[in-house]
């Protein structure tokens, strides 16, 4: 007892000089610290095991993402050689829509992780589309009927075993999103929280009344008592543990991934947009305070939940991005590292009349066809290794810009400038041909780690690391921005794309 007072008084009189990030990842565990500059200190990661079990299927052990991401923010402390206690607060930002469901005595999951990616759900989807379930669940929580989110994905947890029902049903088990998760075991079991904008990608949670829907969790057939509470996207929630670090530490900062990228972008204004580069490719508008329906397949979500005021945004999202270049890499064998695609796609001066269609996991907004697959169109003898890297990236500009146009039908307007961020955004070719397609201004900012850095943010404002927003405006810099290229071809590229994935579509109907 006497050493737990010794370490709050050591903690309150140390100067607290840095924010940690635990940015969960799709394929891997992240650890950011963060400065205030904003500047990043130390990382660590640690990828974790992607598991198939059949086809359309992705799944995740639960127990290794945690392990992996203790074992994340430990080496960041240990690399930067930083006291816990100059640790202002914790953030924590995560793939969205992935499903864990454990026990909650035991803590351990009844079932691996469903990945976002999944596809295991899509008949059922069908089912509630058959049934006209689709205007009455788009009005509530701004989302198509897709196997992409949460709630067909604990519906199928719980129907697939009758004993994990029953025991759902006595409040035996929790769900959670990967930030619930870790937030339950970073405080050793006590806290069972999530916030607005990884409730928002449930299909069980009312946007606009702010609440888990009745007649959502009806229709999934989820009990409440396993849904998490809803708290602040930025509000001193919990703090972690002092077994786990030595002292306790606030978590102040929780988002979902990409909203999480907006607000580091610092996209706080009605209108301002970002295109994430990560694993997949999620492209989201700020429409401040108005729920915007979206005649144009994009998702309507909350964005973040301050002092109580929600903060809205149109979303739209492509599965396979990043994860194609790991394709490359991984199934073909042409590369042998991630940012050797740029250089491979540079050894030609086009794509040799290929056209890539990355549909490895179906493809999202705006056709949302769960069942189409992957398709190169154009191979032929003269078909070179760089005509397949460079016809992969401009899948995943092609794809980003399908959901821009649509965005800007919803929007009413023209953008100006595209914000980027994420793994894949440090590619100068890459975003090049993005600015050249979508005839925009596209611009990288120097801390490309966004994601982590918008939930250090909500974290640091919490607290008081930050005072405010116009602190925060002082210290995002520009790196790059790329402009259109009036020499390339875009016309031609895109009339081809439009007219081979319509093909694909058709077939596949």
């Amino acid at each position: 007892m006497e050493g737990f007072f010794l370490n709050c008084i050591k903690s309150f009189q140390m100067v607290k000089k840095y924010i940690l990030s635990i940015d969960a990842g799709t394929t891997s565990s992240r650890a950011i610290l963060f400065n205030k500059k904003a500047e990043v200190i130390e990382i660590a990661q640690y990828e974790f095991n992607q598991f198939f079990p059949k086809e359309g299927w992705v799944e995740h052990d639960a127990i290794e993402i945690w392990n992996t991401q203790l074992k994340a923010v430990k080496d960041v402390i240990n690399k930067s050689k930083i006291d816990p206690n100059e640790i202002d607060s914790i953030g924590i930002t995560n793939q969205r829509e992935t499903t864990i469901i454990w026990d909650k005595q035991t803590g351990k999951p009844v079932y691996n992780a469903i990945v976002w990616q999944d596809r295991r759900t899509a008949s059922f989807c069908d089912e509630l589309i058959e049934k006209n379930k689709t205007s009455l669940i788009q009005q509530k929580t701004g989302l198509v009927i897709d196997a992409y989110f949460s709630g067909t994905k604990i519906k199928w947890i719980l129907d697939n075993n009758q004993d994990l029902r029953e025991r759902a049903n006595d409040n035996q088990l929790l769900f959670g999103t990967v930030d619930t998760w870790l937030i339950w075991n970073l405080t050793n079991g006590k806290t069972h929280i999530t916030d607005p904008s990884n409730a928002s990608r449930t299909l069980l949670y009312n946007i606009k009344d702010d609440n888990w829907d009745k007649e959502l969790l009806e229709l999934f057939d989820v009990p409440l008592n396993i849904l998490p509470k809803v708290v602040d996207s930025s509000s001193i929630s919990t703090n972690i543990d002092e077994e786990i670090l030595g002292v306790e530490i606030p978590i102040s900062g929780i988002a979902g991934d990409q909203q999480a990228a907006l607000f580091g972008q610092l996209c706080i204004n009605e209108g301002d947009i970002k295109n994430t580069y990560g694993t997949g490719c999620f492209c989201m508008m700020n429409t401040g305070e108005n729920f915007v329906m979206s005649k144009n397949k994009m998702l309507s979500t909350i964005a973040w939940r301050i002092n109580g005021e929600i903060t809205y945004a149109l979303e739209g999202s492509v599965f396979v991005a990043g994860a194609l270049i790991q394709w490359l890499r991984d199934q073909l064998g042409i590369i042998k590292s991630s940012p050797e695609v740029e250089e491979l796609a540079k050894t030609v001066n086009d794509n040799g009349g290929l056209t890539f269609v990355p549909a490895l996991s179906g493809l999202a907004a705006p056709y949302w066809d769960p069942y189409v697959q992957g398709t190169i169109f154009g191979i032929t003898r003269g078909t070179e290794n760089g005509h397949i890297a460079r016809a992969a990236l401009e899948s995943i500009a092609l794809r980003t810009r399908d959901i821009v146009v649509e965005m800007e039908k919803d929007a009413g307007i023209k953008f100006k400038d595209l914000k980027v961020d994420g793994g894949a955004s440090n590619n100068n070719l890459l975003m090049q041909i993005q600015a050249n397609l979508l005839n925009t201004n596209v611009v990288r900012p120097k801390t490309t780690e966004t994601t982590a850095l918008g939930v250090a943010f909500l974290a640091g404002l919490a607290t008081g690391f930050w005072k405010d927003i116009s602190d925060l405006k002082k210290l995002w810099i520009e790196d790059m921005s790329f402009h259109p290229d009036t020499s390339f071809k875009s016309n031609d590229i895109i009339e081809l794309w439009q007219n081979r994935i319509n093909r694909l579509l058709k077939v596949n109907e």
